[in-house]
């Protein structure tokens, strides 16, 4: 007799004031292969490393990637928040690198679903890209600042 009192009460109060995230799918792809990537890079797309600072410690630098941790990527790459990146717009092109894959698929996966349909994630992730041993590139201007700042 308990049980059939309790569901009604859970169900008005936990299930019912929680929307489902629902989104349509977009016709934008939604991964990149490794061996996409330095092209994609120079097509314009931004890579974003998402792993942690101390994965990026232990495993090196993504060269050329903006460093943002997973649980900001939402609020920094979002058009309109109050966290948005400056570059932040809905046609931006992201390229999502986490350790192997999966988280970055998930932000690629909510980035479109708010409109970022350019977000993809990289299959595999940075284990993936150090196996085949890709990685970004440092422009002349930024060796020059890191030289600089190391004088």
């Amino acid at each position: 007799m308990t049980a059939s009192v309790a569901t009604p009460v859970l169900s008005r109060t936990v299930f019912a004031a929680t929307a489902p995230t629902v989104a349509p799918a977009p016709a934008a792809p939604l991964s990149l292969l490794v061996g996409d990537y330095k092209k994609a890079v120079a097509e314009g797309a931004t890579p974003v490393d998402v792993r942690s600072h101390r994965r990026r410690q232990i495993d090196g630098a993504l060269f050329g990637a903006l460093a943002i941790d997973a649980v900001e990527v939402l609020d920094r790459l979002t058009p309109g928040t109050s966290e948005s990146l400056t570059a932040a717009r809905t046609d931006s092109r992201w390229i999502l690198v986490s350790e192997d894959g999966h988280e970055a698929e998930w932000l690629a996966w909510h980035l479109q679903a708010r409109g970022v349909h350019g977000a993809v994630f990289v299959v595999g992730g940075h284990r993936r890209m150090r196996q085949a041993k890709v990685n970004g590139r440092i422009h002349p201007d930024e060796l020059a600042m890191i030289s600089a700042h190391e004088s």
